[in-house]
């Protein structure tokens, strides 16, 4: 990073500044624990010799579980793919309007999250419903282990509420599918035959001025093969348009090849991670009561708003632990 031509290529410098910080990510946390160990191991010889030094010792053990906790942690984001930035798309399905503005509430909490862990977010493809929400949404979240914390929110997201939209105030579900792939590096060697996938072009949808609404500056990519369908229009080059689709369609073949390897092993997990658009994974309710639960770890928030407001790092390691097979504290009030 030192170097005087280091910021020339400002994509290829900017993938180093991201690894450097997922690095840092793992090896900080490391070097703290191990100052820690040793300012303890001085404080008991100490407090062998002075007495007033022995009421500290339990402090200072305590605070050291707790980093060695959040190693333990760290250490199960070793996926192949875990360092790498996430593409997330979130589809609004079941429940009419209700799903729409559903959509569009995730897409809210997972911005809120990457914001609280200073996580940068580009937006890739964005498409309003006309009376409330999104149909749909595509975002990069970018920084240390971003994929590895948020893979597993792929699924389906269920919400229980009084309808906004109901004249009558009845009760509503909603459905909103999150789909989560690494952000892979160009220089990872994901092979794809170019007559596998169908190429459409369409104009753009929503604000972005004439320009957008009178070209075909938007890409579908359809892969024949597997049925993964990925699309981006954010930009009003056509160009940047594809490459962004086709960089998306590798993540999510990588994905899929991921998840292959997971299956074959899936003796190393107590139970394999159910994921795709036809599992639901998590459970938000306003109605009765405010709760939002994971159907898979039971771990659940008392505090739905929170939960809204991007304070989803419980449910991100709850899920990592049961992955692995660890036991998952199941109530958070």
């Amino acid at each position: 990073m030192a170097q005087a031509d280091f910021w020339n290529d400002q994509e290829a410098a900017q993938s180093k500044v991201s690894d450097r910080k997922s690095l840092l990510a793992v090896v900080k946390p490391l070097d703290d624990a191990l100052a820690a160990s040793e300012d303890l191991t001085t404080m008991i010889e100490m407090a062998a010799e002075d007495a007033s030094f022995a009421d500290e010792v339990p402090v200072e053990v305590e605070q050291l579980e707790a980093v060695l906790e959040q190693l333990k942690l760290q250490a199960l984001l070793s996926g192949t793919h875990d360092a790498a930035g996430a593409i997330l798309t979130i589809h609004a399905r079941d429940g009419g309007t209700d799903a729409n503005d559903w959509a569009e509430m995730l897409l809210r909490m997972y911005l809120q999250w990457a914001q609280k862990n200073d996580y940068a977010v580009s937006l890739i493809d964005r498409q309003d419903n006309e009376e409330a929400g999104i149909n749909h949404a595509a975002v990069v979240i970018r920084g240390p282990m971003a994929y590895g914390y948020l893979r597993g929110e792929t699924g389906m997201h269920r919400l229980v509420r009084i309808s906004p939209f109901n004249s009558e105030g009845k009760r509503q579900t909603s459905f909103a599918a999150v789909d989560v792939a690494p952000e892979i590096s160009d220089a990872v060697e994901i092979e794809i035959n170019e007559a596998d996938v169908r190429v459409d072009t369409y104009r753009a949808s929503g604000a972005g001025g004439q320009h957008v609404n009178k070209t075909d500056s938007a890409i579908r990519l359809t892969h024949v093969p597997t049925g993964i369908v990925v699309q981006c229009q954010n930009e009003r080059s056509q160009h940047k348009n594809r490459a962004t689709a086709w960089k998306m369609l590798r993540a999510r073949l990588a994905r899929q090849a991921e998840e292959q390897r997971e299956a074959e092993e899936m003796s190393r997990y107590q139970q394999q991670a159910r994921t795709g658009f036809g599992s639901q994974i998590r459970n938000y309710f306003l109605h009765p009561d405010q709760r939002v639960k994971d159907a898979r770890t039971k771990y659940q928030r008392g505090n739905f708003q929170a939960v809204l407001d991007g304070d989803i790092q419980g449910f991100l390691e709850a899920t990592l632990r049961w992955r692995a097979g660890q036991p998952v504290e199941e109530t958070v009030l």
